[in-house]
């Protein structure tokens, strides 16, 4: 049985404070690990400054080399290649060579080397909150999902180790091969919407990506006040699709003060927004991390 409970955080798309809750979040509850599975745009390390303990290159792809010695200038790599990556000297751009090996195939002299590529870096760090583990895909690099993978895996390990009982993650937002990756298996996931339509296209999207899944979620409702009506219609539908309402958060200039200051929301005075985020903790405890 997994004693180590994973709660995934998303969003369907970036900008409706999935970040800022989660570093509140790391804030409020003990015991845990963070894992930041934004691998192509990682931000909670702005909130949490992490200090690096351990850093590891990513492998994942192939790119293509030529192998000077062996080439003999036929063209032949050239023709084929789709994404017009090699050079009239026979140099292969590594920015356009997308791994696809058909120059590989095709070169008669075996002059193209098809070694592993480094895609980005990982990482294993202290924060002022407990140990996170996250990642940086390089520019324009793929297997995001393969990455994402890794870092989960790493936190499973170091939870495992340490007997740590939660795995918190903030996940990428959208739909795509990252948030895949960062929700299977997974034992719940909390996902912030905004109260607009695209919102709430946006959440129906990720409550089908958890669906298949079979992952339960629960929804938050962000700066809800901004459109009551909206807000009052995000809780119909949740509650048409018997999902569980986690709360609903105002709009608060501490958000964007917090993120200035690279502080989380409950280290910010003169705000009740930490006490409503610490209530919304304990829903989340009772419907989706419960034994």
């Amino acid at each position: 049985m997994k004693n180590i409970k994973e709660l995934c955080v998303l969003s369907g798309k970036g900008g409706t404070g999935k970040t800022s809750l989660v570093g509140a979040l790391a804030a409020l509850v003990p015991n845990k690990i963070l894992v930041d599975c934004d691998v192509d745009a990682p931000d909670l390390h702005l909130l949490l400054a992490p200090k690096i303990q351990n850093r590891e290159a990513f492998w994942g792809g192939r790119k293509a080399v030529i192998i000077p010695e062996l080439c003999t200038a036929c063209g032949r790599c050239r023709e084929v290649c789709g994404f017009e990556a090699i050079s009239e000297d026979f140099q292969v751009d590594p920015t356009s060579c997308e791994g696809c090996s058909v120059c590989v195939h095709f070169c008669s002299f075996g002059a193209i080397d098809f070694p592993l590529a480094q895609c980005g870096e990982w990482f294993v760090s202290e924060t002022r909150f407990g140990d996170m583990v996250h990642a940086q895909l390089g520019l324009g690099q793929e297997n995001s999902g393969l990455l994402v993978a890794l870092i989960r895996g790493k936190a499973q390990e170091m939870a495992e180790a340490k007997g740590i009982p939660l795995i918190l993650v903030d996940g990428p937002p959208g739909i795509g091969c990252p948030v895949i990756s960062s929700l299977t298996g997974a034992d719940g996931v909390l996902i912030v919407t905004e109260p607009t339509l695209s919102g709430l296209h946006d959440l129906d999207r990720v409550l089908d990506l958890a669906g298949h899944f079979h992952i339960p979620g629960m929804v938050l409702i962000n700066k809800y006040d901004l459109n009551q009506e909206m807000s009052d219609q995000i809780e119909t539908y949740c509650r048409e699709k018997g999902l569980g309402l986690a709360g609903r958060l105002p709009y608060d200039p501490v958000v964007t003060e917090a993120m200035i200051q690279g502080k989380t929301i409950p280290e910010m005075n003169g705000s009740n927004l930490g006490a409503e985020i610490s209530i919304l903790w304990e829903k989340i405890q009772e419907n989706l991390l419960k034994d």
